[in-house]
């Protein structure tokens, strides 16, 4: 079953986010500023979305939308993030599922202009799973500035 996460998730998806950083980039995030950024988007849909995925009455699966303005398109980016399916569980299809919904959705409203993400360069698992559902490599690179 897929729904909207709740602050009763705000463990679990502090725990795979934690997870998908290490496991994608080798990161260790500080838990602390994680749970207080999840806890924020759990509580206030303008930071962020997240989905999850129940099966065997746990959450098993998340995913995080967040929306970009584009004054070219006059419409929104939905970006994907967080996207994490606890390891006991992968293969089954859940990410296909969580994506499915959240497309489903997006093909309903007229002010959505495309679905987004973002991919570690060498995540080449990750990146036939986003092919694989119809979604195509652009012409962007991502630059960035930390402060």
């Amino acid at each position: 079953m897929i729904r909207k996460g709740k602050l009763r998730d705000l463990d679990t998806i502090v725990e795979y986010n934690y997870n998908l950083a290490k496991e994608t980039e080798n990161l260790e995030l500080d838990k602390d500023i994680l749970k207080k950024g999840v806890e924020k988007a759990l509580s206030d849909d303008k930071n962020g979305v997240y989905f999850v995925y129940e099966k065997d009455d746990m959450v098993v699966g998340q995913m995080m939308l967040t929306r970009e303005w584009s004054d070219w398109r006059n419409a929104n980016y939905w970006w994907i993030q967080s996207v994490y399916v606890n390891k006991d569980y992968r293969g089954q299809g859940i990410y296909k599922k969580l994506f499915g919904y959240v497309k489903s959705a997006a093909d309903s409203e007229d002010n959505v202009y495309s679905l987004r993400l973002y991919v570690e360069k060498n995540n080449e698992r990750a990146k036939r799973t986003y092919k694989s559902l119809g979604m195509d490599e652009t012409y962007y690179l991502v630059y960035e500035i930390k402060k």
